[in-house]
């Protein structure tokens, strides 16, 4: 077999990496993407032919190293090609290497980091609906790519489950403390990846990290458990949140796939989970990491989860805690379902009372001795009078001044280290509490944690309340004093649910014309599985041991809607990937339980489409949408070729040779057929601004029914759809309809922008299909 010619129209080096010699450019991780079929005959394997090409590229003082020990994956079924150490040199010569398509440098991520089943409305004991109608997920597949999982938990018990799936491919993957029979017929595979890690890190340390799928983080148990959890009761972590436990699927099976590790996620060991994952036979990947915003071609998540989709492997991805700013959503390809988070009617209060009889809001999950409720302790502010500034502020390690702290209440800054850490710091220095207080930027956001001594966390206009009380109290020479009421758990608090403060916003930035995040999920102060060697503060000096966790962050919203997907995937075998989303997207709603727009909670204000996306998911509508926006593979070649991106690039992505010329004919970006609708228009100097919409649904509801459009244009701006109804005659059946948009050019400074956003409902009486539709002005600089 010839080996294919080359195909790089461009390149993906730094230009610092190009220096003249290796010594100067010590050998870093890059992944190779290769022709699908340009492995010559000669060579048996793959791996063979890899290894042979780090020989033919290995400069002259590498010679004595082996080079296969440098080859550290090898990839075959997301992705044909592998990933290697290769100095600056070697990867100028492997770019032009027949058959090369492209050279991605290594990037890491990280980590995004019950009753959320009933305020979804899944209930065991409803005799119809999306748990009866998938049977809880039955011999679905959930793939997580994380920490790894710690399969003893009960969360994770096989009772009255059948064998795996006759599809299922996969194996548990044995190592030390970790044999392969602790895999049973809920947890059906188990692997780890940490090569790339070694690679850019070294050996790992085997006393701190667990070199086999066994989690000692804790992340990944966590999210698993969401996802797929069994029912188990009783459940709490430190008294709070007491009921029962259950993931979204608790019937699905699991394949935990272990890419984390304590020095990030590398983008080699993640692509070689996603090779994994859909060569054993998952549906759905469930996947709460994330990092920088890149171009698809170069971003591996995003073609590992491309590949995946094309395989009919639903793909959901944390968002990312990036937020309350804008511009800060992360995994925005649209072959993902990008997932943000909102809060649930639950929550943990525990205030602050201050000496002049005020009394503060706060959160917290604290299990221990609690303060004296008729007794008022010192008050100090770790950043006042007497400390050195700003790392004391923050409560860093060996800040605190101990003859400054004994025996009081400190207020320390939210910020750098991580909010129980900061427990840990004043617990050290002799302080009998802390108050933890949110920044300008964190607003009014609360997270409670699994703190070491009493503790709370306020917003930062009560932060700033209880400062100005500590100043006012030492100006009068009467000393500040404070406890902390500790007042459990609370239910049914409203409204809910709220966008909470941390979940990452749009624009998406590589893609301004997808609204980004897809939807919202439960993810603040979520009840899950927790490992037994990990604290549940996750400080290495905490010894308590629980079952159960509370943990916040999108992280735990993305294996909501994994779960969700798994379920519907088993009531629909026939949907695809776009299907199940667009079914959680035109399904999704906006509104809290006061029936008003959600708001946010960093705010307190009225949040937007740039915060929810289509809205807060609802399983129940999910499972009899009506109407869905399907997409193909082809579709997203299309959508790549409007986007600019040159055929070398797509195919980078796709695998898929593309006949843009076609694609640029037919439309334009916004023409994907994705479930919401955005456009963005730059004012450069026209008045009169507009475009249009192509979309395609396809009927899964009733043969025979007739769908009308309601239209609730954005403030200014003029819609129109043709046609107005939709008559279908079969379920299966397509039929297409245009949206015109129509608005005029508004004043606004150079460089702003302003968003409007309304909506389009196609109903036939029984159900509503809804599609955001969003205009951006922008005044270009």
């Amino acid at each position: 077999m010839a080996i294919s010619p080359l195909l790089s129209t461009f390149s993906l080096l730094i230009p610092f990496l190009l220096t003249a010699s290796s010594a100067l450019n010590p050998r870093k991780t890059f992944i190779v993407r290769v022709e699908r079929d340009a492995k010559p005959s000669v060579y048996l394997t793959h791996s063979n032919w890899y290894e042979s090409t780090l020989r033919s590229v290995a400069t002259a003082s590498d010679s004595a190293d082996a080079p296969s020990g440098r080859l550290i994956h090898s990839y075959d079924n997301v992705f044909h090609g592998f990933a290697a150490e290769l100095s600056a040199i070697e990867v100028e010569k492997v770019r032009n290497l027949p058959g090369v398509m492209a050279v991605l440098p290594e990037q890491v991520r990280h980590l995004h980091t019950t009753r959320s089943p009933e305020f979804l409305g899944l209930k065991t004991g409803d005799s119809a609906g999306l748990l009866k109608e998938s049977d809880f997920g039955s011999d679905l597949v959930i793939g997580v790519i994380d920490t790894g999982i710690w399969p003893e938990r009960e969360s994770f018990n096989d009772r009255d489950l059948g064998p795996p799936p006759a599809k299922w491919r996969g194996e548990c993957v044995a190592a030390e403390n970790f044999p392969a029979d602790v895999c049973n017929r809920k947890l059906i595979g188990a692997r780890y990846f940490c090569a790339g890690y070694e690679a850019s890190n070294g050996k790992m340390n085997e006393s701190t990290e667990l070199r086999s799928p066994r989690d000692s983080d804790g992340h990944g148990t966590h999210t698993a458990s969401i996802a797929a959890g069994r029912y188990v009761f009783p459940a709490s972590t430190l008294g709070y949140a007491r009921g029962v436990a259950a993931g979204m699927a608790p019937k699905a099976r699991l394949a935990a796939y272990k890419v984390c590790w304590n020095a990030g996620c590398y983008d080699s060991d993640i692509l070689a989970a996603f090779d994994a994952a859909v060569a054993d036979g998952v549906d759905v990947i469930s996947l709460s990491v994330g990092g920088v915003v890149v171009p698809y071609y170069l971003d591996a998540i995003a073609i590992g989860a491309f590949s995946a989709s094309d395989a009919g492997v639903f793909v959901s991805a944390s968002a990312g805690n990036g937020g309350p700013g804008g511009l800060t959503v992360t995994n925005v390809a649209p072959w993902m379902t990008t997932v943000g988070a909102g809060t649930i009617d639950r929550d943990f209060p525990a205030n602050v009372k201050l000496g002049d009889g005020r009394e503060i809001s706060g959160v917290s999950i604290y299990g221990g001795p609690a303060l004296a409720h008729d007794k008022l302790y010192p008050l100090i502010y770790a950043g006042g009078e007497g400390s050195d500034g700003y790392s004391s502020s923050l409560c860093l390690d060996g800040s605190l001044d101990p003859n400054l702290v004994t025996g009081k209440i400190v207020l320390c800054d939210r910020g750098i280290n991580s909010r129980p850490a900061k427990g840990e710091v004043v617990k050290k220095a002799g302080g009998v509490g802390m108050i933890i207080a949110n920044g300008v930027f964190d607003g009014e956001g609360l997270v409670a944690d699994c703190h070491l001594l009493p503790a709370t966390a306020v917003g930062a206009a009560e932060g700033d309340e209880i400062r100005k009380y500590i100043q006012s109290a030492e100006k009068s020479n009467s000393p500040a004093e404070a406890t902390i009421l500790f007042l459990g758990t609370r239910l049914n608090v409203a409204p809910a649910p709220v966008v909470a403060a941390f979940s990452a916003r749009g624009p998406n930035p590589e893609t301004p014309d997808i609204l980004k995040p897809d939807l919202i999920a439960p993810g603040l102060n979520i009840l899950a599985a927790w490992p037994a060697n990990v604290g549940p503060s996750g400080v290495t000096s905490d010894e308590r041991r629980t079952e159960f966790n509370i943990l916040s962050g999108t992280s735990m919203a993305c294996p909501h809607v994994s779960g969700l997907a798994a379920l519907l995937k088993a009531a629909h075998p026939d949907w695809s990937p776009a299907a199940i989303k667009s079914a959680l997207m035109t399904t999704a709603y906006s509104h809290d339980s006061r029936g008003e727009t959600m708001l946010d909670e960093s705010t307190g204000n009225v949040s937007t489409v740039m915060d929810y996306g289509a809205g807060h998911v609802h399983p129940q509508k999910a499972m009899d949408p009506g109407l869905v926006y399907d997409i193909s593979s082809l579709d997203y070649v299309d959508f790549l070729c409007n986007s600019n991106y040159t055929a070398a690039n797509i195919r980078i992505i796709t695998r898929k040779v593309a006949d843009c010329a076609g694609a640029r004919h037919a439309g334009h970006i916004g023409n994907l057929n994705y479930p919401t609708l955005a456009a963005v228009f730059q004012q450069y100097g026209k008045r009169n601004l507009s475009t249009h919409f192509i979309r395609t649904v396809t009927n899964v509801g009733d043969s025979d029914s007739v769908y009308t459009v309601r239209i609730r244009p954005p403030v200014d701006v003029a819609v129109t759809v043709e046609p107005e109804r939709l008559v279908f005659r079969r379920v299966g059946q397509k039929l297409n309809f245009l949206v015109r948009v129509r608005t005029e050019a508004v004043e606004l400074s150079p460089g702003s922008s302003v968003v409007r956003s309304g909506s389009i409902t196609w109903s036939d009486g029984k159900r509503n299909v809804t599609s955001a539709v969003v205009v951006t002005l922008q005044q270009p600089l």
